[in-house]
């Protein structure tokens, strides 16, 4: 699944636990938007990575 569908999704777990005061589904909710979040970051990460990895395979040229 994409992030933004993860992240819709954790959303709406959170918000029907809230409604119904189901306090593990909400938790679950918020795992997940959570577990978006890290994965995101993770991308980002690796992107930068990369991006420096080419930087100094340019240099070296």
């Amino acid at each position: 699944m994409s992030g933004a569908v993860d992240k819709a999704k954790g959303r709406l777990k959170e918000l029907a636990g809230k409604i119904t005061g189901h306090e593990r589904l909400e938790a679950e909710g918020r795992t997940d938007q959570a577990r978006v979040k890290i994965r995101e970051k993770a991308q980002s990460v690796r992107r930068r990575a990369e991006g420096v990895m080419d930087s100094f395979r340019h240099d070296r040229s």
